[in-house]
């Protein structure tokens, strides 16, 4: 892919979205479009390093909308789609199903279907450029045993809960698309991204900011579950090298290659602060973390094998889970700018959110 290509990138007013955007437009290589529907997890304050680039245009619409989503693939001559919008939290997964099923799975199905009716009109040279970016989740996988396995590329899908089924379906929506009808798709699957913008209902900015102001830091069952953790910047590079790069009809899995348990995610969190911003009388912002009723499905364990993508693109996590998560909560001390009005507003409440 040669410089200036317009990128459309949906949901991105959302975490790994707004992320993708700063990186894209930073770059110089990329005129941005971002369509996103602005629910309760889309934040513009996210973007506000690039809402003024000429290299960058926010649309704010559904996925669904065949008409508007047409439309506006036509008036930016869009090389490029990444699509990330989609309802992402387990638990409201759990406790609203169907919201997800209309996002991920109906969205995505919209979607492809007004991809493939512009890629048909392109005319050669920019009919084979074209790509559709489906990004997708390592929840799609199920869980793993504790001692053992990793997951790639070929491992069967098992979800376990509605959020995950839904991204299941999707990604198989979109390699349908490709084998019959021949849309030029790539995909990915990521482990856990953490970062700067993230919505404080998940698991390290609501830890982060619960220990900031001394409150109760809730943590599921024994906290023995693990994740793959990955730092978002590093995901977002990942992405790049996928959409610009990955072979035609591929699923490249994207992982940190840092394992941890969630009970150790929380501790590494508050030893951070403690060095950081110790409370008044000095103690441990350990004697915090609160065990609390483990959900339904919960996956023990997920672990992501990133070899392929290490090996055909090149791409390789910069941030260790101890640098990166440092940097996420300097980041959250010096912002609170961005993350108080959702925190006081938007968010009301101690929803976990553990990711899997």
């Amino acid at each position: 892919m040669t410089a200036r290509k317009t990128i459309l990138v949906t949901g991105g007013a959302g975490f790994i979205g707004s992320a993708v955007c700063r990186h894209f437009v930073s770059t110089g290589r990329y005129r941005v479009v971002n369509l996103d529907k602005l629910t309760y997890a889309g934040n513009l304050a996210s973007l506000r390093a690039v809402e003024g680039s000429p290299d960058y245009r926010f649309v704010q619409a559904d996925i669904a909308d065949d008409g508007t989503v047409r439309s506006l693939l036509r008036e930016e001559k869009v090389d490029a789609i990444m699509h990330l919008a989609a309802e992402s939290h387990v638990d409201r997964s759990i406790d609203g199903p169907g919201a997800f099923l209309e996002t991920n799975v109906v969205g995505t199905f919209r979607l492809l279907n007004s991809a493939l009716d512009y890629w048909r009109e392109l005319d050669g040279e920019c009919q084979a450029a074209f790509r559709f970016h489906h990004i997708s989740t390592d929840e799609v996988f199920g869980d793993l045993p504790f001692d053992s396995g990793i997951f790639t590329e070929e491992t069967p899908y098992a979800p376990s809960s509605p959020y995950s089924a839904s991204k299941a379906a999707s990604d198989h929506f979109v390699r349908a698309w490709h084998e019959t009808y021949g849309l030029p798709v790539v995909l990915s699957n990521c482990s856990n991204n953490y970062g700067p913008f993230h919505f404080p209902e998940k698991l390290v900015p609501l830890v982060i900011l619960n220990a900031l102001e001394g409150r109760p830091l809730p943590v599921y069952g024994k906290g023995e579950n693990v994740r793959d953790w990955l730092f978002v910047d590093d995901h977002v590079k990942a992405l790049e090298a996928v959409v610009t790069a990955g072979r035609l009809g591929e699923s490249y899995n994207i992982g940190g290659r840092a394992e941890r348990t969630n009970l150790a995610v929380v501790e590494a969190i508050c030893d951070i602060l403690d060095r950081h911003r110790p409370l008044a009388d000095a103690s441990s912002r350990r004697a915090l973390i609160t065990f609390v009723a483990d959900r339904p499905g919960h996956d023990r364990r997920y672990a992501i094998d990133p070899a392929k993508i290490e090996r055909e693109l090149g791409w390789r996590a910069e941030e260790t889970f101890e640098s990166g998560l440092e940097k996420t909560i300097l980041w959250y001390l010096d912002n609170d700018w961005w993350w108080r009005p959702i925190r006081e507003k938007k968010y009301a409440g101690a929803r976990l959110g553990h990711g899997g």
